[in-house]
């Protein structure tokens, strides 16, 4: 059955395809839950969001009892380039410091008292988030969670006995990915993977075959609703409503725990934006813009809805086979305990654990341009299930991931792109879609990556004025300064790329305590539509064949064509634009 996702790109309650069609919001990923919450999702989630807004690098400012700021404190208020002081983003920055609780330090005190004074006011975190295109890290905004204490050893006691299913990887320098389908399972408890992570010899237990200096281990896209099912009042320890959210906490929540080089695949999520809350250990993310999508070489085999894979492994690329990666603009950064991470919508990532244990908890965040996108995600589904199905109907596990535990059929996949369409119209009205449409027809649309039906509508109900038009207001932040600070594009190659070892050069990183690293800079990227579709029929030809005289075509080969994001975004507009000259 389709879904909004196993999590990845879409919130773990996002209204799925089956929901719309049953009038009811369900947990995505499991089939028992999916029919036990009978909740009505008349007009369901979607906020508006100016997809035009740019990102303007953020210059931390120096503020007292603020050691992270490091060495990047030069500009103060008074020094900060006028291309910084007049960009939307310092407006609105501005705004979030004068709305959020002022603490005014006394003459000779040690200047402790801000780090307990969140920096941003919920509504104006939320604004931040909605508008903002670039992945940031918010500073001092879990300090008083109480899921800031949730280490492994905590969760081992809390979860005594649970069985939780652990992925098993290899610690390789191979060139091609690890993808679901080619990793191994095991069913353990928190206890015996913090014994089997401290490398003891002769381990017995579920990780016996696994030798701890060759193998790693991932409790990956654990939904807090089934690991804590009979421990609800945990769900209270994770407060998104502080990034303006109400009533978001861990129901909505995914918890994530691995050992040293677990790692997920570079991909995209199809649905929503991301907040990625670091709780122990590091991350190091290798991020990449959506506009990079023909560099990435974007696969749906392995299929998950919600999911485009990438065909390269990011930290060992193959750029023989995969040319075009050389094109991408890497942004890296290490995410520490007390940092969350904002990643938007549609861009790429691929994480790694680079500490022995390490624990995060995220919430994927719906948005307006979901409603689309769930009819292409059918459209993909119905592809992908059609072709391979009919290539081998009695073996799924090469291509269909482990996470989709659905019905293929035919039958079903098009109920659910009916369901989509359906809602899709339910959602937005027949009127609506017409106008989206006749904008399009009259060249008014903007070449953007989807559908942007959010900018037709009236941005400021997210938005405010401050943050999607300038002001020419001259003042920064306070001097205590928001604490948001941009992930940006490393500045040299990574060592894995000239010798085939991975290595941390040349990223930004932030450190445990806080402490941000590198090189803060703006490298707006001025890329004509030209390149992009040029890259794609460079992608196609460098990766269909290996060599000039093979001349097989696959079926992946072909798919890879057909659901291809860009071509699944038009056939999903054609429908619906054949679907609204139908009323």
């Amino acid at each position: 059955m389709a879904r909004s996702g196993r999590g990845k790109g879409a919130t773990i309650w996002a209204t799925c395809l089956h929901c719309y069609t049953r009038g009811i919001k369900t947990n995505p990923r499991d089939p028992a839950l999916r029919r036990s919450r009978d909740v009505d999702v008349s007009g369901a989630s979607g906020i508006l969001r100016e997809e035009s807004l740019g990102f303007f690098p953020v210059v931390p400012l120096q503020t007292p009892g603020s050691a992270w700021l490091g060495s990047h404190s030069a500009f103060t208020p008074a020094l900060t380039p006028l291309w910084f002081r007049r960009s939307p983003l310092a407006v609105a920055m501005a705004a979030a410091s004068e709305a959020s609780t002022h603490v005014t330090l006394a003459a000779g005190t040690g200047g402790d008292e801000d780090e307990h004074v969140k920096p941003f006011m919920p509504e104006k975190a939320k604004e931040i988030i909605m508008c903002l295109q670039q992945p940031a890290i918010f500073y001092n905004m879990v300090f008083d969670w109480p899921a800031s204490h949730w280490n492994a050893k905590h969760l081992s006691k809390v979860l005594y006995g649970k069985q939780i299913r652990f992925r098993m990887g290899m610690k390789s320098t191979d060139t091609a990915p690890q993808f679901e389908t080619t990793c191994n399972y095991v069913e353990a408890t928190l206890e015996e993977f913090l014994t089997w992570n401290c490398d003891q010899s002769n381990i017995s237990g579920p990780f016996r075959d696994y030798d701890h200096s060759k193998f790693w281990a991932y409790a990956d896209y654990k939904y807090f609703v089934n690991l804590f099912e009979d421990k609800t009042d945990v769900f209270q320890d994770v407060r998104w409503s502080d990034f303006g959210f109400p009533g978001r906490n861990g129901r909505e929540s995914t918890l994530w725990i691995g050992s040293l080089g677990a790692h997920t695949p570079c991909h995209l999520d199809s649905y929503g934006c991301n907040l990625v809350f670091q709780v122990q250990g590091r991350k190091r993310w290798h991020l990449f813009p959506p506009e990079d999508t023909p560099f990435l070489y974007p696969t749906r085999i392995p299929y998950e809805e919600s999911s485009v894979f990438s065909k390269i492994n990011v930290v060992n690329p193959d750029l023989k086979r995969f040319p075009q990666f050389q094109k991408a603009q890497r942004h890296m950064v290490t995410l520490s305990p007390g940092q969350v991470l904002f990643v938007p919508r549609h861009w790429w990532h691929y994480v790694e654990s680079i500490d022995p244990v390490t624990v995060s908890i995220n919430s994927w965040i719906e948005l307006e341009e979901d409603h689309l996108t769930r009819v292409e995600e059918a459209i993909t589904r119905m592809l992908v299930c059609a072709l391979k199905t009919a290539e081998d109907p009695h073996d799924t596990r090469a291509w269909l991931n482990p996470t989709e535990v659905e019905e293929t059929s035919h039958e079903v996949n098009c109920h659910y792109l009916n369901g989509a369409v359906s809602a899709f119209f339910d959602h937005y009205g027949t009127a609506k879609v017409e106008e989206i449409q006749a904008l399009r027809t009259n060249g008014e649309h903007t070449k953007k990556e989807e559908l942007n039906v959010c900018s037709h509508m009236d941005v400021e109900q997210t938005c405010s004025p401050n943050l999607t038009r300038g002001t020419g207001r001259q003042e920064v932040a306070s001097p205590f300064g928001p604490y948001l600070v941009p992930v940006t594009p490393r500045s040299e190659e990574l060592p894995s790329e000239r010798e085939g070892i991975f290595g941390s050069a040349g990223e930004g990183s932030v450190d445990k305590d806080g402490e941000h690293f590198g090189k803060l800079h703006c490298a707006k990227r001025q890329k004509m539509m030209s390149t992009s579709e040029n890259a794609d029929v460079e992608q196609t030809a460098s990766d269909s064949t290996t060599a000039p005289s093979q001349t097989f075509i696959s079926t992946d080969d072909l798919l890879d064509c057909l659901v291809n994001p860009q071509i699944t975004r038009m056939v999903a507009q054609l429908l619906v634009q054949g679907r609204s000259l139908s009323f």
